[in-house]
């Protein structure tokens, strides 16, 4: 049941991801008397296709955010970002920071790294097209299987229902809209990538946790320490045996994340 009343944690996804990665996380919170809110931004899951690909875009997804939380009457939550999720949390830091009770950024920081992006570049670019859900959930694994050993064969399977779907002529096809890999393109092992640092400040009062995959290629260890030193009461968690981005629901994670929720809405 949705109820209102409750303290509300916002989830919010990865690049190409949706709320489906949520699935087993919000059912553990909202069993803590949580109200769970996970939000498909546009061109993602649920939601409809952006008109221009030029909207995918993090400003955007923030504004899209604060339209959805005024939408169902949410003032202020605990937010939970994964990836281009925690991106997006950098945004409302500076566009609305009365909105963040607390913040959980899952493997993603105010810098990131270059070769990690070409990674998630190549992979987009060479997307593997399953023909049923067996091969799909085979192909996640060996894939990604030797950085995230710590996920068992029922994870894969959950992973991949997770990302793909079904299409209306029953063939198993990617959850998003293909025209956000093309935003990765420009992409070159020359480019700048801009540091969030002046909006990872705007984290400095709150509640903070910020969870790395021990393998992770996009969150360095030297970033996930200065965000440490920044954000001296924040709480680092590294997740072993898993990389970029840990699944949430999996080990103690859920437990963990309940407990510091608790704490944060307490304070």
């Amino acid at each position: 049941m949705d109820d209102p009343a409750l303290p509300t944690v916002v989830c919010l996804a990865g690049l190409t991801r949706n709320s489906c990665d949520f699935n087993g996380l919000a059912t553990y919170l909202a069993g803590q008397d949580y109200r769970v809110i996970t939000i498909d931004s546009r061109g993602r899951g649920r939601s409809d296709h952006a008109r221009d690909a030029a909207e995918y875009n993090v400003v955007t997804e923030a504004e899209d955010v604060l339209s959805g939380l005024a939408a169902l009457g949410v003032a202020k939550a605990a937010f939970i970002g994964t990836s281009r999720g925690g991106l997006i949390l950098h945004m409302l830091s500076g566009m609305r920071p009365a909105v963040l009770k607390a913040v959980i950024l899952n493997d993603i920081g105010p810098e990131l790294e270059l070769d990690g992006l070409m990674l998630i570049r190549r992979y987009l670019q060479n997307a593997p097209k399953p023909a049923n859900w067996t091969e799909a959930a085979e192909i996640q694994k060996s894939v990604h299987g030797k950085l995230f050993s710590a996920l068992t064969d029922e994870d894969w399977m959950r992973h991949a229902q997770a990302i793909y779907h079904e299409d209306e002529n029953g063939r198993i096809v990617a959850d998003y809209d293909l025209r956000i890999a093309q935003t990765l393109n420009a992409l070159t092992p020359e480019t700048h990538v801009p540091a969030l640092w002046p909006q990872f400040v705007g984290f400095g009062h709150l509640p903070l946790m910020v969870i790395r995959g021990e393998n992770s290629r996009l969150l360095s260890e030297r970033v996930f320490r200065e965000m440490g030193n920044r954000h001296p009461g924040a709480e680092l968690l590294t997740v072993r045996d898993q990389a970029h981005a840990p699944h949430l629901e999996t080990g103690d994670l859920p437990a963990r994340i309940a407990a510091f929720l608790k704490s944060a809405f307490q304070a």
